[in-house]
């Protein structure tokens, strides 16, 4: 039998299924040695939607907040990751930006890169994949799985095979973010990416959207597939991975070693239970199979961002003809994987075709360029109609002659200012001047968040933090509040 190693989830993709990406490094600090402790083969921490919601609402400096992590976990390799071709948002970002990216992580002790694009544009995941070897780090490129009658075994197979002639390739990466991979589809594509692959060890990286997650795992360990990653209890399951403790009972059962020492885990576990209850955040719970996800293959939370986006317009009750919707957009784009950016993207279309109750009346730019292919090549074909309808416009005649610019970083620093530190130029670029203003305002990044805090008192705290109001009067049951600046 073989010896199973661990990716920890719960600091990336776990709080990003659950809690919207709201971890602290805070949060972290008082279990950091647990972790670090705990014999991960990688802890996966970070990635820039992490440092976007940082900046943007914690108001910590993600630089630092890095730095103490690190400072804390000596033994661990951290990992962040990125997208080939973007950085924050939805659009495309300038290659330098990506590349200085890539390598200030790496300063800043970040020794795994994962690398993800859900148009497989292979070029330029593999021009990111040396950059970030170059820098010295571990580089991982993922494979998105997806149903649809372009991603066949075929299609991945293609593309696996490509990534495993690539040089310095420490893993493969075999993701299903929405979580949509069948018990019986896993039985014959893990096994044929795993020959795909050569020598080139895989890793599991699969959400337990409908409980198949953790039954997946079982069948790639039996296919030799031995790196899995989860996260620990507090923050595994629902959109979110396989849970830590119960996946290792189920190796040891089926006679693997585990590479984890669990000792620890119970403390982690019940830290983050804390935080959840004093923050008001989710903790993972399993959930019941869904036929639905296999249809609209939305991934973590975004059916919930949909739902609070038609409360603006008073029409929650229309959420079944957008989920809808979301089947038909896809297919008319050419069959995206769902995951960032494109679970967005088809997303917010499907959103305004029907609250505009004209479909393609409105088409953001994000997905104009998308369309226009200068994101990377469609998977399948697009609707002739739609394409059509995206470049009759003046505006979008205009991104489809015009691809997104790719300054130099000189020429971006001119403009930025020559004597910012690489760390301040990236978030002046990838994030709004006053955001960042507020971040530096605010202060030094703290270490310890307290967990004791009453309902009412997180309620206040938010108030302030939601509104720049000079005053202000709510109510919460029997408890009355005037906030003045």
């Amino acid at each position: 039998m073989a010896t199973i190693e661990f990716i920890d989830q719960s600091l990336r993709d776990g709080q990003q299924s659950l809690w919207g990406m709201r971890m602290r490094a805070g949060h972290i600090l008082p279990v950091a040695e647990a972790i670090d402790q705990a014999g991960y083969r990688i802890v996966d921490l970070t990635g820039s939607s992490q440092f976007e919601v940082q900046v943007r609402y914690c108001r910590d400096n993600p630089w630092e907040g890095l730095d103490l992590v690190k400072a804390a976990m000596p033994n661990s390799t951290l990992r962040a990751g990125t997208r080939s071709n973007g950085v924050v948002g939805m659009g495309r970002t300038p290659d330098s930006i990506v590349e200085l990216w890539v390598r200030t992580l790496a300063k800043h002790g970040i020794g795994s890169l994962w690398i993800f694009d859900c148009l497989f544009n292979l070029d330029q995941m593999r021009h990111i994949a040396g950059v970030a070897h170059d820098a010295g780090m571990r580089v991982s490129p993922q494979v998105m799985f997806s149903h649809s009658p372009v991603h066949t075994d075929e299609y991945f197979e293609r593309i696996v095979g490509d990534m495993a002639g690539w040089d310095g390739l420490d893993t493969i990466i075999l993701g299903d973010e929405p979580g949509v991979l069948t018990a019986e589809r896993a039985r014959s594509w893990i096994p044929r990416m795993r020959d795909a692959a050569g020598q080139v060890p895989l890793e599991m990286h699969f959400h337990n959207t409908t409980g198949l997650g953790t039954v997946n795992y079982l069948t790639g360990a039996e296919e030799g597939v031995t790196i899995v990653h989860t996260a620990v209890s507090t923050l595994a399951n629902g959109p979110s991975m396989p849970s830590t403790e119960a996946t290792l009972d189920n190796m040891r059962r089926l006679g693997h070693d585990v590479a984890v020492d669990d000792s620890r885990l119970p403390e982690v576990a019940e830290h983050f239970r804390a935080v959840a209850a004093a923050e008001g955040y989710a903790t993972g719970t399993p959930a019941e199979f869904r036929l639905s996800v296999y249809h609209q293959q939305l991934p973590g939370g975004m059916t919930g961002t949909l739902l609070n986006q038609l409360r603006t317009y008073g029409m929650e009750d229309r959420l079944t003809a957008v989920l809808e919707e979301v089947e038909v957009v896809r297919a008319e784009m050419g069959y995206p994987v769902m995951a960032t950016p494109f679970s967005q993207l088809v997303g917010i279309q499907a959103m305004l075709n029907v609250v505009n109750e004209e479909r393609y009346g409105v088409i953001p730019d994000e997905n104009l360029v998308y369309l226009a292919g200068h994101l990377g090549p469609h998977p399948g074909e697009v609707d002739p109609d739609l394409l059509d309808r995206a470049f009759s416009s003046p505006r979008g005649k205009h991104i489809q002659e015009n691809p997104p610019p790719q300054p130099s970083l000189a020429e971006i620093r001119h403009e930025y200012g020559e004597t910012l530190s690489d760390e301040e130029l990236l978030l002046r670029y990838l994030m709004p001047g006053p955001d960042v203003d507020a971040m530096y305002a605010a202060g030094p990044v703290p270490q310890r968040i307290p967990t004791d805090v009453s309902p009412h008192t997180r309620w206040v705290r938010d108030l302030v933090a939601s509104t720049t109001a000079r005053s202000l009067e709510a109510r919460s049951g029997d408890v009355s509040v005037t906030l003045r600046r």
